[in-house]
């Protein structure tokens, strides 16, 4: 029983200290100066991407998507 006890503790203490090692890892990745925000800016080609499904799906007009994909081409 002892020995079940011993395994038990062991194996609990070994995933709480990776845990606690691999979620400071996922929180300093892509974070915006420690804050833990992950910080994703999408590319103008994504941009696009999704302003053309926008259209496609009818959220928005001929002319808004015009609008907007000068706007995204002249950044």
């Amino acid at each position: 029983m002892k020995h079940k006890t011993t395994r038990w503790i062991a194996l609990l203490a070994t995933t709480g200290a990776l845990t606690g090692l691999l979620s400071g890892c996922a929180w300093s990745i892509g974070s915006d100066k420690g804050t833990g925000k992950v910080v994703a800016t999408p590319t103008r080609g994504q941009e696009l991407i999704d302003l053309k499904k926008a259209k496609d799906q009818g959220a928005i007009t001929e002319e808004e998507y015009q609008s907007q994909r000068k706007l995204i081409m002249e950044r």
